[in-house]
């Protein structure tokens, strides 16, 4: 009997490419032996309703096709699911770093047939509060970046709109004064900004956190340390060549579950979307999610 999937897609995801590949991509899948069914998303939150849903209704596989964004909340309507189907991605978005931490090929027809051999990884999820990661959870300036531009702006250029506007609030950046409790540490001083990554693709940096592993049942916790904008611009060319981790300015650690506060307002961005505001307790639910992957474990983002 064929398996029926459901495919969650952002028809305004990657520059309108969804769209436009439809057609093919449902053919695809139907010959490959899935029984697909769509739901376009129509605004925020709307993925996470659908995820949901197609738990619920006892579909047998869960496609999210879209950027980074769709992705985190076809998860969110997932994780708390006690059944979980597996979930294939198609990374049609503008930026697809969870996809490229996984090896899953960036060229739709890659995808969908990775999809078809069946073939999972089961994946740690990260939990911040009631809401759920992927990729990566921050806080401080710079992370603040990544919702303040606009979405047709993101799609038209893409990964250069989060460093241009980077580049502009470079001058404004400023230290928070953080409280971070876990098994691990207990550190009380200002910081420039804290990742909190459950892979090792973030924005574009490739090797920040170098050892992260997808299914370990640890978070790799970063902090900056308060730096002036010199420093500030050594250490993230350091962070793009992967030598970030002996510098003075940053703490690397690995835990289970953190707690951080601060008597400063700080927003919470997860996997590139806004995540509430501090306090927090971070934590991670260790090998729950099964998600298409490549069997040979070679597959490259391509």
């Amino acid at each position: 009997m064929a398996k029926r999937a459901r495919l969650i897609y952002n028809p305004t995801s990657g520059r309108e490419e969804m769209k436009r590949r439809l057609p093919e991509i449902l053919q695809r899948l139907e010959r490959g032996g899935l029984e697909t069914s769509t739901h376009a998303t129509s605004g925020e939150g709307d993925a996470t309703l659908a995820a949901a849903e197609a738990v619920e209704r006892g579909f047998d596989v869960v496609i999210a096709a879209g950027g980074d964004g769709t992705l985190y909340e076809v998860i969110n309507g997932m994780a708390e699911k006690s059944h979980r189907p597996p979930l294939g991605i198609l990374p049609l978005g503008t930026t697809n770093d969870f996809a490229r931490a996984l090896g899953i090929p960036k060229h739709w027809e890659f995808a969908v047939d990775l999809i078809l051999q069946q073939h999972t990884r089961t994946i740690d999820v990260g939990k911040v509060n009631q809401r759920y990661f992927i990729n990566i959870a921050g806080g401080g300036s710079l992370t603040e970046l990544t919702y303040e531009v606009p979405s047709k702006l993101k799609t038209v250029i893409g990964q250069l709109a989060y460093y241009m506007k980077g580049l502009e609030k470079l001058p404004r950046l400023r230290p928070i004064e953080l409280n971070i409790r876990s098994k691990e540490q207990d550190i009380h001083e200002e910081v420039m900004m804290f990742l909190i990554c459950n892979s090792n693709s973030v924005g574009g940096f490739e090797k920040l956190a170098p050892d992260a592993s997808l299914n370990d049942g640890l978070l790799d916790v970063f902090i900056l340390r308060k730096c002036n904008l010199a420093e500030f611009i050594r250490i993230v060319s350091a962070a793009l060549r992967g030598e970030h981790l002996n510098d003075p300015h940053i703490i690397h650690f690995k835990t289970q579950s953190l707690q951080i506060t601060s008597p400063d307002y700080v927003q919470i961005n997860l996997d590139g979307e806004f995540g509430g505001t501090l306090p927090c307790t971070f934590s991670v639910l260790p090998e729950h999610l099964p998600i298409f992957v490549d069997e040979s474990g070679t597959s490259t983002y391509k």
